[in-house]
């Protein structure tokens, strides 16, 4: 397994016992942080790592697989951090950490060449929706009253 698909994993199951033991009594911070680890911290984690093994022309070796997976790791801790305490500048400087990872996943597939074309579209779909989604949840989350 690789690390990113297991590091996902975790999160996924990190994310369904936060809902878990939020589930008695419901809060909005808690609903946020069981779904951001799911959807964020695990199946984006595990999509990246896939698609980068599956479509990059050459492997990014070691110390850049490393770094992606420190980045993503500490990106989405800063995020979950920041919300959770109402830190934004923690929350600020994560979502600028998931920012440069996802910059290092294109570049890991720069120059690829897949036919059929579709999963390699599909993969830089993924990477441009999150890219997108990280300043609209930071600013959300800066405007939110806690």
């Amino acid at each position: 397994m690789s690390p990113f698909a297991a590091l996902g994993t975790a999160c996924v199951v990190a994310g369904g016992l936060v809902a878990a033991a939020v589930a008695t009594a419901p809060s909005e911070l808690g609903s946020w942080a069981a779904a951001y680890l799911v959807l964020v911290g695990g199946v984006a984690q595990v999509a990246l790592g896939a698609g980068q093994a599956l479509l990059a022309p050459r492997s990014p070796g070691r110390r850049a697989v490393a770094a992606e997976l420190a980045g993503w790791n500490a990106g989405n801790g800063a995020v979950l951090a920041g919300t959770l305490l109402g830190a934004t500048w923690l929350a600020d400087a994560g979502g600028v950490l998931l920012a440069a990872v996802l910059v290092l996943a294109l570049a890991a597939v720069r120059g690829a060449v897949r036919q059929p074309s579709w999963p390699l579209h599909l993969y830089r779909a993924l990477v441009a929706l999150v890219l997108v989604s990280i300043p609209v949840g930071l600013v959300i989350a800066a405007v939110h009253p806690r």
